[in-house]
């Protein structure tokens, strides 16, 4: 432990191990401490037992539900983009040589009390019931713009700057209508508020470009993909990534005091009565919670059932997103389920999480719209957690905090974070063109 170096990280939180795997990769000497004994910390996966521990305290599971390690509960589900900045990430750090994907069977976005798959093409806006014939056709031109459009090709751009036009601005010039704009933007974009109406429209553009080409990656029902026996593969894998590249994994390292000088600034990262040095201190909200403040909360349903989530044409692994409009709130809500055929649950189960940013102290009232879309469930958890942000001068005291999980039941928010902590972090922007094909998935 006496040891100097470059970044102390602490806590195996995703995100933790993301930068912690980054940084050894670019030659940092890396120490990765934890306060629990497992990896993963806020993003641990639980099996049956440690789920009943966690949310029932004395009680046991019953036998019905099958045997317990079969279940890979991830306490903070999200599915990764086929083409997204998590997988290109994890090709990167050559992660995935240690695990094995499978594409997810569906996307749907609820519309007007029901379910429909999201139509991401202009082959597929000709068939969604979402639309009225005329309106067909205008999100038809609409997705074939976005689909050629090209950055380098003046051509493609239709007189129109994307980096000064809104999103709002290219929305009208197409015509189309409010309730096409909020699947569009909510669950093709996974905008998760409307600010980005206003905003330069090149990001939505983008956004819809990446949902369509990681579609067409696996040619499955959706663009997205996940590990089989769930994330808590992935705090592990950049363990064993770390490990090559000379950084060092301990847990249950009790305390983890980060140490400051005179000035503010972190030397140091004390546990049982040794002090590690480093230039830079990385970790999660937990252990520097005076530099943080809270921002939010998420409520959220965890579900153990016997058959696929009605409506999603049998998905086994399927996110549907219900848009803030459509229920009348400030924030969207999601439906996440996984199931054996992604080996987080014995054969016949399934696993469905509904989450949402919390706008009242109610989990059971509040998740009702999306509970009520499950059908039968077996087993039911309530759970509602903070959200913090770091509010510290990083340049100043040379901690670098994450953020909180929030509610999606996808990557793209938390893969932001980590890549502005990076930068942050090594003054660098990561390098991400990869070759995509170094990630593969199974289809079945």
């Amino acid at each position: 432990m006496d040891e100097e170096y470059d970044v102390i990280v602490l806590g195996t939180g995703l995100k933790e191990c993301i930068l912690s795997g980054l940084l050894s990769v670019d030659g940092l000497k890396v120490l990765h401490m934890d306060r629990n004994d497992y990896y993963g910390g806020e993003s641990s996966s639980l099996s049956l037992v440690q789920l009943w521990k966690r949310f029932r305290a004395n009680d046991k599971p019953s036998e019905q539900l099958g045997s317990s390690k079969e279940y890979n509960v991830d306490m903070i589900p999200k599915f990764m983009m086929a083409n997204g900045a998590l997988v290109r990430v994890l090709i990167h750090t050559d992660v995935t040589k240690y695990l094995n994907f499978k594409a997810v069977d569906g996307s749907f976005v609820y519309n007007k009390g029901k379910i429909h798959k999201v139509p991401a093409t202009d082959v597929e806006a000709l068939k969604s019931p979402l639309m009225g014939l005329f309106e067909k056709r205008r999100a038809r031109k609409f997705f074939i713009y976005v689909q050629d459009y090209e950055d380098n090709d003046p051509k493609s751009h239709e007189g129109l700057d994307l980096t000064k036009v809104t999103a709002r601005d290219i929305i009208s010039k197409y015509g189309l209508d409010d309730n096409t704009v909020d699947f569009i933007g909510h669950a093709l974009a996974l905008h998760i508020d409307d600010n980005y109406l206003d905003e330069p429209a090149l990001d939505f553009v983008k956004r819809m470009k990446l949902y369509a080409e990681s579609l067409a990656r696996f040619q499955g029902g959706s663009p997205y993909i996940y590990p089989l026996y769930g994330l808590g593969e992935l705090p592990q894998a950049f363990a064993r990534l770390s490990a090559v590249y000379g950084g060092t994994y301990m847990l249950n390292k009790p305390e983890c005091k980060v140490e400051f000088d005179g000035n503010g600034k972190a030397y140091g990262v004390t546990s049982e009565g040794e002090t590690a040095k480093c230039k830079k201190v990385v970790c999660d909200p937990s252990y520097l919670p005076d530099k943080v403040k809270k921002v939010g909360k998420v409520a959220r349903a965890i579900c153990i059932m016997s058959h696929p989530i009605p409506e999603t044409s049998d998905s086994h692994s399927v996110q549907v997103i219900l848009p803030q409009k459509q229920l009348g709130r400030k924030s969207d809500m999601y439906l996440f389920c996984c199931s054996y055929t992604h080996n987080v649950a014995p054969n016949g189960k399934y696993i469905a999480f509904v989450s949402t940013e919390a706008e009242t102290d109610q989990p059971e009232v509040e998740l009702k719209p999306g509970i009520e879309l499950l059908g039968p469930v077996d087993e039911i958890f309530f759970d509602i957690y903070d959200r913090y942000q770091p509010v510290n001068k990083h340049d100043e005291d040379h901690c670098f905090i994450s953020q909180s999980y929030d509610a999606t039941t996808h990557f793209e928010s938390t893969v932001h974070d980590v890549l502005a902590m990076y930068t942050k972090i090594t003054g660098k922007e990561l390098d991400l063109s990869v070759d995509l094909s170094a990630a593969s998935a199974a289809a079945e």
